[in-house]
């Protein structure tokens, strides 16, 4: 009898000891970032899309952090996070360390970044002076002027087997304050979706005749995606907008 409590004593230290050194793989979180305007003409937008990234992180574990303002993005700060989201927030007014630390962000691959409406707000506003690499990175346009009140138009999708796109018709109407710029990107950009500005319902006689609305700068490192929707909140009961900004996190989160 003793000689079996004492091996039963000996088994259940061994197993204590193996449990106790076995190493562990827990798998950081996913952390994103996401800079959005506090107020102003697309705080209904914001909103929603707030709920809906939340429900998103909820559902995938990852975290999310926001911010109304630039004040606190630096390169360290930017190390934190392997997806940068501009959730309607422009190209300005950003301090000259945020807009360093972006710059290496983006440059460099150090994470992702989504951009929707407000990123190509490019120009001279509010005594800012335009941020030309900025313009660059969004294909070297300048904003001219935008459909006040907004239109639908159909969009159409020139390649459809990338990833971002995965899910979605061939192309699908939708609705925003279209953005109009001095040209069209397409010759420094990677262009995904455009739409046809024959189909504005209400009619309206703003054009580009060439008008990208998708697309990703592949001369950089960072995976990234322009959205140009961005302006009415309904967009997120929109199946077609959630399955784009859906496929737009994973795609640039992947490595």
């Amino acid at each position: 009898m003793k000689k079996i409590i004492l091996f039963l004593l000996i088994s259940a230290l061994s197993i204590g000891s193996h449990a106790a050194t076995k190493p562990r793989h827990n798998k950081p979180k996913t952390r994103i970032f996401v800079l959005a305007e506090n107020g102003g003409g697309h705080a209904l937008f914001d909103d929603a899309a707030r709920l809906w990234l939340n429900k998103l992180a909820e559902e995938k574990g990852f975290i999310i952090d926001y911010a109304s303002d630039t004040k606190k993005i630096n390169k360290q700060f930017l190390k934190q996070y392997q997806l940068f989201i501009q959730l309607d927030y422009p190209p300005y007014p950003w301090e000259k360390e945020a807009q360093e630390a972006f710059e290496d962000y983006i440059v460099n691959g150090k994470g992702g970044w989504i951009g929707f409406h407000h990123p190509t707000l490019l120009g001279v506003f509010d005594n800012y002076p335009m941020w030309q690499w900025y313009s660059d990175f969004m294909g070297k346009i300048e904003f001219k002027r935008h459909i006040p009140g907004g239109t639908f138009a159909m969009l159409n999708l020139e390649d459809r087997k990338h990833p971002v796109l995965k899910g979605l018709p061939a192309s699908f109407t939708t609705r925003d304050e279209w953005y109009i710029y001095n040209k069209s990107p397409r010759p420094n950009v990677h262009v995904l979706a455009s739409i046809d500005e024959s189909t504005y319902n209400p009619g309206k006689d703003v054009k580009m005749g060439d008008h990208p609305v998708i697309w990703s700068n592949e001369q950089v490192k960072a995976k990234n995606i322009y959205i140009a929707m961005g302006h009415f909140p309904e967009l997120l009961e929109d199946k077609n907008f959630t399955t784009l900004f859906r496929n737009s996190i994973l795609w640039t989160l992947k490595h």
